[in-house]
């Protein structure tokens, strides 16, 4: 679908920040495109052209704006609308640090490449390796303006083995070339070379409710691996969390810049020093799922505001996100840990396991724990964490399964997802959509038998079923994750009332 031309014009004549991102403004006279936020003077209407994506942009001739950056704009929500095939295709591509043939990502997808060329052609308009060169120059011209990296290690880190074909895809982008972009960058020139690690920013659309992230992952922090410093200004919460991501070993640090409607995320190699380059996108990849960065939270709220309960939460709490996950796997372990027992007494079951079969290593603030892997836990019998024998059982049986590749984490579908996990021992559909909801951040699961929600969704005293909710959330769809959030909050709100009358 391409862009309606009069709301993208009422949207870039007004610099609207909730439109950055959604569409890009190409002028014909100037042969640039540019976010709507774009502080320069608007063209005339007769002049522009709109695209949904950067890479649209790029392929039909236009280079970026050197002024209102389009590298450093939120995620589509375009992509969004394209076929789940593509998505999955999108979603590989970024989760990988070089480039793959269309052979390759045909084959992990299951087709034939002739089919995924002709895919890429009907939804997107472009070929897998147009939308993986536009990408990873943008976000390559954001290293060399936003840190004082080798341009060697930017080419590296975006994604090219080869300095000279990075050169050349980078010029016929940006017409200028690396070593230019970053002679011109005044930032990184005063930007000191110390401890501050690699530093990359991450924008979203407003509202964002950056508060009510950090107070969720506060409640569910592992010692040693997550932690959430808060502030007096709740605003000012930073999060941190170690990592291993392709073989590298690092501690990220991710604090709220809410005038510039991003996040700085400081990334330290496992000395404290800047060497985890070679992971940075897909890491940034990561980390907008974590935060859920690309959610068009205006949208989410026209529609789950016709239901008066949620109606009331986002008039208190505007800019709702969904609390992703680091990895599918650790997620889903705590997941299977956390049935029946509190969010708490989860947590430290799970630190448990972290510091019985993770492994530590030295970090910028002293040691560091990684939560262990699905082939680290291969011979772990979870005898002395504390669970009943059933419940290591059921971790041991999903533990082998995840070994045997019968939990696809890349499974698009709810509906799949959750029947490969309901098939394995101990697991319901209470955790299958949890898993779903939080460590795949598939926007409709909903956990329908999850206690809070039967409260907040109950007549007084008396709590709903979870037939009842299943049948209230149906007009949730397709955001029912969102809505089994709301609800979790507007407990919070109502003890909080309660507690000032």
């Amino acid at each position: 679908m391409q862009p309606d031309p009069v709301i993208c014009n009422r949207a870039r004549l007004a610099r609207d920040k909730r439109f950055d991102g959604r569409f890009f403004t190409a002028v014909k006279t100037t042969g640039i495109f540019c976010r709507p936020i774009c502080p320069a003077r608007p063209p005339l209407e007769k002049n522009v052209e709109y695209f949904n994506t950067a890479a649209e942009a790029t392929a039909a001739g236009y280079r970026p704006c050197l002024r209102c950056r389009p590298d450093a704009a939120p995620g589509s929500a375009a992509w969004g609308l394209v076929s789940t095939t593509v998505q999955r295709a999108l979603a590989l591509m970024r989760a990988e640090r070089e480039a793959q043939s269309i052979e390759q990502l045909a084959e992990r997808l299951g087709i034939t490449s002739r089919y995924l060329r002709k895919l890429f052609a009907e939804h997107i308009g472009l070929s897998p390796l147009q939308v993986w060169q536009t990408e990873r120059a943008l976000f390559a011209f954001g290293l060399l303006r936003d840190t004082h990296l080798p341009v060697a290690d930017v080419a590296f880190a975006s994604g090219f083995n080869s300095l000279r074909r990075f050169n050349g895809v980078f010029k016929s982008i940006y017409h200028r070339t690396p070593s230019e972009v970053r002679r011109e960058s005044v930032k990184c020139a005063k930007q000191p070379d110390s401890g501050n690690g690699v530093q990359i920013y991450l924008s979203y659309r407003p509202p964002f409710d950056w508060p009510a992230l950090l107070a969720f992952f506060a409640a569910r922090a592992l010692p040693g691996v997550e932690q959430v410093i808060t502030a007096e200004d709740p605003e000012q919460g930073e999060y941190l969390r170690s990592f291993e991501l392709h073989g590298q070993r690092g501690v990220l640090r991710v604090a709220h810049e809410p005038e510039k409607c991003r996040l700085r995320v400081s990334v330290f190699g496992s000395d404290g020093s800047e060497g985890c380059g070679a992971v940075l996108y897909p890491l940034r990849e990561k980390l907008r799922r974590l935060f859920d960065l690309d959610a068009d939270s205006e949208e989410i709220r026209e529609h789950l505001q016709a239901d008066p309960l949620l109606q009331r939460v986002l008039r208190a709490t505007p800019g709702v996100r969904l609390p992703g996950a680091w990895d599918p796997f650790e997620y889903t372990l705590r997941a299977i840990l956390g049935q029946q027992i509190s969010v708490a007494a989860a947590t430290t079951i799970a630190g448990r396991v972290a510091r019985g079969y993770g492994e530590a290593f030295s970090g910028p603030d002293g040691e560091q724990l990684l939560f262990p892997s699905a082939e680290q836990l291969r011979d772990a019998d979870f005898s002395d964490i504390g669970v009943t024998r059933t419940r290591a059982a059921t971790l041991r049986s999903f533990v082998a399964a995840t070994l045997a590749g019968e939990v696809d984490f890349d499974e698009p579908e709810l509906e799949a997802f959750c029947k490969q996990m309901t098939a394995l021992p101990g697991i319901g559909d209470w955790t299958a959509h949890y898993t779903a909801m939080r460590g795949l951040s598939m926007p409709d699961a909903f956990p329908a038998s999850d206690l809070g929600i039967l409260i907040a969704l109950g007549d007084g005293e008396k709590k709903a079923t979870p037939k009842q909710a299943q049948a209230r959330a149906e007009s949730w769809r397709p955001w029912r994750a969102y809505g089994a959030l709301l609800l979790w909050q507007s407990l919070k709100l109502k003890t909080k009332e309660s507690s000032s009358t």
